[in-house]
């Protein structure tokens, strides 16, 4: 089969977020079963100053009319370092910027127009592709108009809508509509239009062939009032159209094993490697090796969702503890400033660094003996697999892909491997924490448990199979649907 997929964001760039991630290892898991695979991104600053990642011009240019203003797509080509063909849409009015979506917590206030021109830019490149391209496969609101123009113009495209995260939508003023150049049967109820306003999400879930979601636990939860920020009717209405997948790792790059990022390697017969890991990461943080309580890491977003509303009350009380915490990642300017500020009051014990650098995410994962999940939605649960991978058991509350990764550790029957709470506060994280570091005193148990949790395994294969199934489906028998 032939598939395009889009993001906003995927390889080469690296940042703290499985989006990244998801694109550079779906689209290779697909290629390894034989389809030809291809990724389009914006051309954004971080891509074109890579030196390192090798792209070349392709010398097309297509004429892409955003409203009553036509805008010049280019187009350059580049290859994953898996080998996985990458498009990248050049218009530097809109995209040569230095943040993605926004700068200092505030949206680009032309995000809408910046993302109906890439939308628009996906559909002319997929028209241009040989052979002919049959699935059109689009990762979160950014490019999800691509399906409301495929069903508007008619073109010979099956089309798929992943969700990896509900809360974003795409949600601009209603007169941005008119850069959309739709026809106005398309703004209603029935349309791209929500309570007023254009809502990209909800346009790629109406007019998308199939749309699903990244586990089976979020998938219930979208289609609550509680869990899909206010488009549960919608995603009810199409439910028939809605199946979960859930997310995979890349055990290429992610496993202590044969990670080339770290100082020592390792696996669940010799575990010596994570004992150098966890040195040479104080010693990077500049934090105490002394006492030999536990290490605490987080590799995430700063932002509520990810629970840091419940986390940070908790810093104080946690780090007069003889344990060490470190997390790396950029945010909300005042979650930022909350661990900067704890970092300068605990020197020894806290480390924080805002920007995402890969070699210290892995080592990070690698020198931590647990891993801290406070997350309010955790739609796919990525950092958590790769937490079991680097024996970094985590303290998580249950949300999302969290119930589907996760067992929690039950002496009783001598099961499980994690540490969960199941309600979303400071107190009950408090409590799942305090259970964690009690049993990490029992070494024993502890590297049992790490031995347990390592023996995970959630390889892209499967999932990988799984949206091959899904697309055969859609090719065999489009079911396009109704407007």
């Amino acid at each position: 089969m032939r598939i395009l997929m889009s993001s906003a964001e995927g390889p080469p760039m690296q940042r703290a977020g499985a989006l990244v991630d998801v694109m550079d290892a779906l689209p290779s898991a697909l290629r390894d079963r034989g389809h030809e695979v291809s990724v389009a991104l914006p051309f954004y600053p971080e891509i074109r100053e890579n030196r390192a990642f090798k792209k070349k011009d392709t010398g097309i240019t297509v004429d892409v009319q955003v409203g009553a203003t036509t805008h010049v797509a280019r187009y350059l080509e580049g290859r994953s370092a898996r080998g996985v063909q990458l498009f990248f849409i050049r218009c530097d009015e809109f995209f040569d910027r230095p943040k993605i979506y926004g700068e200092h917590g505030k949206p680009y206030q032309d995000n809408a127009a910046r993302f109906i021109f890439f939308c628009k830019a996906i559909i002319e490149l997929a028209r241009r592709l040989t052979p002919q391209v049959e699935i059109l496969h689009v990762h979160d609101w950014a490019p999800a108009l691509v399906p409301v123009f495929v069903h508007a113009h008619g073109l010979p495209f099956s089309t798929v809508l992943t969700i990896h995260h509900v809360a974003d939508q795409g949600s601009f003023w209603g007169l941005d509509f008119q850069l959309t150049n739709l026809p106005e049967e398309f703004f209603t109820l029935h349309g791209v239009e929500f309570f007023g306003r254009l809502n990209f999400l909800k346009g790629g879930i109406l007019y998308a062939d199939r749309t699903t979601t990244v586990s089976e636990h979020y998938r219930r939860e979208i289609l609550t009032p509680a869990g899909a920020c206010g488009l549960d009717g919608v995603l009810r209405e199409n439910a028939h159209r809605l199946s979960a997948i859930l997310d995979g790792v890349d055990y290429t790059r992610w496993n202590p094993a044969s990670d080339r990022l770290l100082p020592a390697r390792y696996d669940a017969k010799r575990l010596r490697g994570k004992q150098v890991c966890r040195e040479a990461l104080l010693q990077q943080m500049n934090l105490a090796l002394e006492p030999r309580g536990p290490v605490f890491g987080m590799v995430t977003r700063v932002i509520q969702e990810k629970g840091f509303e419940i986390l940070v009350p908790l810093l104080d009380r946690l780090l007069w503890d003889d344990i060490r915490l470190i997390i790396l990642g950029e945010g909300d300017p005042a979650f930022e400033t909350a661990l900067a500020v704890t970092a300068r009051k605990f020197p020894t014990k806290f480390a924080y660094q805002k920007d995402y650098d890969e070699k210290v995410a892995h080592l990070i994962q690698a020198g931590t003996d647990i891993s801290l999940i406070p997350s309010r939605f955790e739609p796919a649960g990525l950092g958590a697999m790769y937490n079991l991978k680097y024996g970094a058991l985590p303290v998580a509350r249950v949300t999302g892909g969290i119930q589907e990764i996760i067992e929690d550790y039950d002496p009783s029957t001598d099961s499980g491997y994690g540490f969960l709470c199941y309600e979303y506060s400071s107190d009950a994280f408090w409590d799942a924490m305090k259970r964690a570091r009690q049993i990490f005193c029992d070494r024993t148990l502890w590297t049992k448990l790490m031995k347990r949790a390592m023996a995970r395994n959630f390889s892209w294969d499967v999932s990988a199979q799984h949206y091959e199934a899904l697309y055969s489906e859609l090719i065999g028998a489009p079911g396009k649907a109704a407007a």
